[in-house]
């Protein structure tokens, strides 16, 4: 996944990145151990940041782990963070965690999404939860965007259709705005065009049910004839090292009620 510099000079970058995260001059300077003077000579390009005044700014703005690469690169350094494709020998203890804590979650649908959404991998429970979506939407490279929010993929069973696509779109738009990335920003483009079907589930067509948590809005969706009710959740690496470990999420969808609960265990052979 590439990224789109906004600016040339790692300066304007690291001043983009402040403006963004709406903190001072002063206050960077405060928690990078710095000054508010060489902080801004740093963005005016009157100063040369060493490599580990990048890093550490970088880190106290909370820069992703490719956009620090790609500060680091901008400044005159090479790239501090390994990338790894996911297939690599060395991520195999990586994998077979993944593989275990996906089992674990069966009968409860779970998958692993990269940067770009795409599954990398997925439990028997998310499988069944796909029963019936048109095969060329299941082929590689399987895109967890495009098959919930396509007119032929889940899209159609999804009751609450208009509230959890604009959650997805708001979801997208913000890592979009934190990766400024240009594919990620044509699969946006792609997702969000996609027609909602008039009478498509929105907030008037639908009410949850009483036993549904308040605090999060649940995933209606039909499947073998029942209405189930999910809750999401999203889990990300803590403190990665490698780009592609940065930018895996392991995603889960947990019942909101016991009916739900007690049809996926149903559906277990």
């Amino acid at each position: 996944m590439t990224t789109v510099a906004l600016d040339t000079g790692v300066g304007p970058l690291l001043r983009n990145w402040r403006e963004r995260r709406r903190i001072s001059q002063l206050e960077l300077a405060l928690r990078a151990g710095s000054s508010a003077r060489h902080i801004s000579f740093i963005e005016t390009g009157r100063s040369r940041p060493s490599e580990e005044m990048v890093l550490r700014l970088a880190e106290h703005l909370e820069v992703p782990v490719r956009e620090r690469n790609a500060l680091l690169v901008v400044a005159g350094y090479a790239p501090h963070y390994t990338e790894t494709a996911l297939d690599d020998p060395a991520m195999g203890a990586l994998r077979d965690g993944l593989d275990r804590l996906l089992r674990g979650y069966d009968p409860y649908p779970a998958f692993v999404v990269d940067g770009m959404y795409t599954v990398v991998a997925a439990n028997q429970g998310l499988i069944r939860l796909l029963e019936g979506v048109p095969e060329h939407l299941l082929a590689p490279p399987l895109n967890a965007m495009r098959l919930t929010l396509h007119p032929e993929g889940l899209a159609p069973r999804i009751r609450n259709l208009r509230e959890w696509r604009a959650d997805l779109l708001a979801q997208m738009e913000r890592q979009i705005a934190l990766v400024r990335s240009a594919e990620l920003r044509e699969l946006y483009e792609e997702v969000a065009g996609y027609p909602v079907a008039a009478g498509a589930g929105g907030h008037e067509e639908w009410e949850p049910p009483s036993s549904s948590v308040p605090f999060a809005l649940p995933l209606l969706i039909e499947h073998d004839g029942r209405l189930l009710s999910f809750v999401a959740s999203i889990a990300t690496f803590n403190t990665p090292m490698d780009v592609t470990v940065a930018e895996l999420a392991i995603e889960t969808l947990l019942p909101a009620d016991e009916e739900t609960a007690a049809h996926l265990r149903s559906l277990v052979p």
